[in-house]
């Protein structure tokens, strides 16, 4: 009979991706799962819940946790993304650094490595985003990033093109102790999925607007029913903005703007959750949201996750 602490050499572990916004974590986690269940975009904030993938194999269970990228606050949710990603941190067995390879070292990856250094937990470099540059460019990125904290493993990737994917993961399974299947096999997420619906609507605002407006909207999923004979879901979520001028952009002329977010959130939601969906949208507007730390909870962002 096999005893508590036989596994078999069977692994079990939780590795948090850390590093400065855009550094390529949420795309490494969906290239790691091979679909997509973490959104991304080129805006800063893009991830604001700790969020945690979970690959199960015959050999091993990996708990991949992103964060939100640690930057310079400039607003309580700021304040409250970084207070996040720093607890990720905590009680986690291997520590992965993602640094772009196409943008310079510089002190954001300085603050962040900083962090790491008061820290026993393994630690992986991640050079990412190989794909948009040359080995000549790769090289002097590592150079550069072996400066800045002690590494146990250096790994270079492109999460774009899957070339390094499958040696971070090899990488990191090598690194974890041997242990129990924490979740269920079947289990890639652990957030509510009415978290992860609100997400996929955030995304498609990202994408469609820039500057100031995408910062000051936060989404959230007010009724979630499904019906069998139909094998349809009706969602009802809630958009909120900061100010009016900001409501009648994400509404758009005519409503064209909304049905527009509608329409390509609905294409992935169908897609998560395996049955056709009805998507009904409404905007608000919450005053400085984004200034008050028990709305940002509220949210559920950063460690309201």
């Amino acid at each position: 009979m096999q005893n508590m602490f036989d596994f078999n050499g069977f692994k079990s572990g939780f590795v948090t991706l850390v590093g400065r916004p855009n550094a390529g974590k949420s795309t490494l986690l969906n290239a790691i799962m091979g679909k997509k269940i973490a959104i991304t975009s080129n805006t800063a904030q893009t991830t604001r819940h700790r969020f945690r993938a979970v690959k199960t194999t015959e050999d091993y269970q990996l708990v991949i946790v992103d964060t939100p990228g640690i930057h310079k606050p400039h607003d309580a949710l700021g304040e409250e993304l970084n207070t996040s990603a720093i607890k990720a941190l905590e009680d986690v067995d291997v520590v992965a650094m993602l640094i772009d390879s196409s943008m310079p070292v510089g002190t954001g990856d300085e603050w962040v490595a900083n962090q790491l250094k008061r820290i026993r937990t393994p630690k992986v470099l991640v050079l990412s985003k190989t794909d948009l540059v040359d080995d000549a460019a790769v090289e002097a990125q590592r150079k550069a990033a072996l400066e800045l904290c002690e590494w146990d493993c250096v790994v270079t990737c492109s999460s774009e093109t899957g070339e390094g994917v499958d040696a971070f993961v090899d990488t990191v399974v090598g690194l974890m102790p041997e242990g129990p299947q924490w979740f269920p096999e079947d289990m890639e997420t652990d957030q509510p999925i009415e978290v992860v619906v609100a997400e996929f609507i955030r995304e498609k605002i990202l994408r469609t607007f820039r500057d100031e407006i995408p910062h000051a909207i936060g989404v959230q999923t007010e009724e979630m029913k499904y019906v069998r004979k139909k094998d349809l879901y009706t969602i009802r979520a809630i958009i909120y903005t900061e100010h009016d001028s900001q409501k009648g952009m994400i509404i758009g002329k005519g409503g064209s703007a909304i049905k527009r977010i509608g329409t390509e959130a609905r294409t992935d939601l169908e897609r998560i959750l395996g049955c056709r969906v009805f998507l009904d949208l409404s905007v608000k507007v919450k005053k400085n949201w984004r200034r008050d730390a028990s709305q940002i909870r509220r949210f559920g962002y950063g460690e309201g996750a």
